[in-house]
């Protein structure tokens, strides 16, 4: 199998991920709740996840970084600590349903980026314009987990911060793969991600950057922290104030050697691998004439493609009769679909990590065009 839907999870991850969840599996337990040796280690395997993913983005506090389910769980954190019933909030033109669903639950229907694909100076434009209309908060997705988009991140986080306009970014996509220094960016309260995309950790996990202190005084959830036992409330800081019942720590021993690998080898390399291969799937394809990818040279490892006149989900279906693994249908981002047209069709997702090869992608052109021919 050629495994291209890493947009969803990696499949193949770095060795020592597989060898952290085993030792603490074997070792640790009991995270705050006891002295003994096997909660000691389980308070050292928390700490070193937040300590790699401080690292990571610049975090100046390891405490800061709450470990989650996922990013819809950090993402719902983020939303219901800072959305308040009325509040004229703007999204950018690619959201997830994670972002989507929590404001529709508050009734929320949000100002939309909605720039044309790859406009970048036009989804600025509408930042000024929402930001004109009087926004309090934006949400924005860094990556888009469709088109592998990149919002212009540097001159929307600009605008915010220049009207004090606070900004929760939805890294689902971009963890991992583009740099992220959150001390660049002054606007930003929240930074949601998953464990098991770009970082290379079991699915299952992932975190919140709490970086504005409103987050903590709100949770979505209360319960057990082995903390201030004798108080019916929740206590108040991080990151007990968001990490409620028992956590997963083998997930997050495996998380920690999942973003270590990152460091080690380097967003930007990594960026620059799954890119190369992206661009060399494209030219395989171009001249298909019915085949339309949704290309650009500055997109990430995801590119979509949709067949004339074929539903996405029976080329999907043609592809993994040839052992190629891909994702169709609209990949829970109607939004991003509405935005660049391919509402009504969804599209055939390919999508990269630093273990894809030249090879594989290869194989993969040559089974779309096998399909295409045969459909």
């Amino acid at each position: 199998m050629i495994y291209l839907d890493n947009a969803a999870t990696t499949l193949h991850k770095p060795r020592a991920v597989e060898e952290s969840v085993r030792q603490a599996l074997r070792g640790a337990a009991g995270y705050a709740r006891g002295g003994y040796a096997a909660a000691q280690k389980a308070g050292e395997t928390m700490y070193a996840c937040r300590e790699q993913a401080a690292a990571l983005f610049g975090v100046t506090d390891p405490a800061r970084v709450v470990l989650t389910m996922n990013a819809t769980h950090a993402l719902n954190l983020a939303i219901h600590a800072l959305v308040q019933p009325g509040m004229r909030i703007a999204v950018g033109g690619y959201e997830h349903n994670a972002v989507m669903r929590p404001l529709a639950l508050r009734g929320i229907e949000p100002i939309v980026l909605d720039a044309p694909l790859w406009d970048a100076d036009g989804m600025v434009r509408r930042a000024e314009q929402a930001l004109a209309d009087g926004v309090e908060l934006m949400i924005l997705n860094h990556v888009s987990n469709v088109f592998g988009y990149a919002a212009p991140l540097d001159s929307i986080a600009a605008l915010l911060d220049k009207a004090g306009v606070p900004l929760i970014l939805d890294a689902s996509q971009s963890a991992g793969v583009i740099d992220l220094d959150v001390t660049k960016y002054p606007c930003l309260a929240a930074v949601c991600m998953p464990g098991h995309k770009g970082l290379y950790g079991p699915q299952g996990t992932g975190l919140l950057l709490v970086l504005d202190d409103r987050i903590a005084q709100r949770p979505l959830l209360a319960g057990g922290t082995g903390s201030l036992s004798e108080q019916l409330s929740q206590p108040d800081f991080l990151p007990d104030a968001l990490e409620s019942g028992t956590p997963n720590l083998p997930g997050a021993a495996g998380l920690a050697a999942g973003i270590a690998f990152v460091r080690s080898v380097g967003a930007a390399n990594i960026l620059a691998h799954e890119r190369r291969l992206v661009h060399e799937f494209v030219r395989a394809l171009e001249n298909s004439p019915r085949i339309e990818c949704f290309s650009h040279p500055e997109q990430t490892g995801v590119v979509s493609l949709r067949v004339a006149g074929v539903p996405s989900e029976t080329v999907a279906e043609a592809l993994s009769q040839q052992g190629i693994a891909v994702r169709a249908g609209l990949h829970c981002a109607p939004l991003a679909h509405r935005t660049a047209g391919t509402e009504d069709t969804g599209t055939v997702r390919f999508s990269t990590s630093f273990y894809s090869t030249a090879r594989q992608m290869e194989q993969a052109a040559a089974a779309v065009c096998k399909a295409v021919k045969n459909l």
